[in-house]
């Protein structure tokens, strides 16, 4: 298969006396008049066009331009140091009648006779245009994660309340289980040494600690195989339980990793101090939202922390989203 005819504009002859009579055959023999007549630099550019865009090798550019416009190859002898980069594979696969024309090519001095098939290149060429598709896509906003599910949106104080208020199901009893072996109650379970052996209880926490409040304290349980951890804390949305929050997670955290842990979280009436503290437990050691602790507690007791402890608790799960990436 003959090689390509490029289009190469004849090239003008400036007038005068050193080109008067110089015939397109003879200016092979004038080279010395090649480099004021600007041949050399436009059949540099000529071979490399040949070379990028039409995969052929750097003999057979030089052979076609010298018989097309008479230039010597020593006139562009650079070009045999010049690392030209070979074609991308690619744009071989941009026309099956040029991805054949190379492989005869290639045929005749390999001596190979295996070939791409129109189909294949085709494919390939598809192919090539999917990948690049997918490249771009990469750098899209990912706008496919809304099917999934949709972000975590943290609650208001007023969805809170009405949360608190609604779903009210389960009966308020002196002591409810609202996970497995953890307890939450008020002060008469605190109290009841009967009911806290019956139930196997190994740790106490009281969150309502204090000589006006439940005090109970440490002697009260002298004679039970039990621990006690003691919190001063009012009741009142001003009081700042946050401060609790994570040392009394750790406690019961070390508590119910014992094999026969039971602990009891109570203050006085175990719907607002204690409840904080437990739902304060779930964030952060179960990977519970706020949500998900309020609804896991309140199916077992009626709870009801103030305004002030709720919004503490959404300052956790703000702080705990962020950390996990919910948010």
């Amino acid at each position: 298969m003959g090689l390509p005819q490029p289009r190469l504009p004849a090239p003008a002859l400036q007038a005068g006396p050193a080109t008067a009579g110089c015939q397109p055959e003879l200016r092979a023999q004038s080279q010395c008049l090649l480099p004021a007549m600007g041949l050399c630099h436009f059949a540099t550019l000529a071979l490399v066009l040949l070379v990028l865009l039409e995969a052929l090798a750097q003999a057979d550019t030089q052979k076609m331009v010298r018989a097309q416009c008479g230039v010597c190859p020593r006139a562009c002898y650079f070009l045999r140091f010049l690392p030209v980069p070979a074609p991308p594979l690619s744009y071989c696969f941009r026309s099956p009648q040029k991805q054949h024309q190379v492989c005869e090519d290639r045929q005749l001095k390999a001596g190979s006779t295996n070939c791409p098939s129109e189909k294949y290149t085709a494919g390939a060429r598809y192919s090539h245009r999917m990948d690049s598709l997918q490249k771009q896509d990469l750098r899209r906003p990912n706008i496919h994660r809304a099917a999934r599910g949709a972000p975590y949106q943290p609650p208001t104080l007023a969805s809170l309340q009405r949360l608190l208020w609604v779903r009210q199901s389960a009966t308020l009893n002196h002591i409810n289980e609202v996970w497995p072996r953890l307890f939450l109650g008020d002060a008469y379970a605190a109290r009841d040494k009967s009911k806290l052996t019956q139930l196997g209880i190994t740790h106490i926490v009281n969150a309502a600690a204090g000589k006006f409040q439940v005090d109970t304290g440490a002697k009260f349980y002298l004679g039970m195989s039990l621990e006690y951890y003691g919190i001063e804390a009012d009741d009142n949305p001003f009081f700042d339980l946050s401060v609790y929050f994570l040392p009394v997670a750790r406690y019961i955290r070390a508590a119910l990793s014992l094999p026969k842990g039971r602990v009891l979280v109570h203050c006085a009436m175990g719907v607002s101090r204690s409840a904080t503290l437990v739902l304060a437990f779930l964030m952060i050691y179960e990977n519970m939202t706020l949500v998900e602790a309020i609804q896991t507690v309140q199916a077992h007791r009626n709870i009801c922390p103030n305004s002030g402890f709720l919004q503490q608790l959404q300052v956790l799960d703000n702080r705990l989203g962020q950390e996990t990436g919910r948010l």
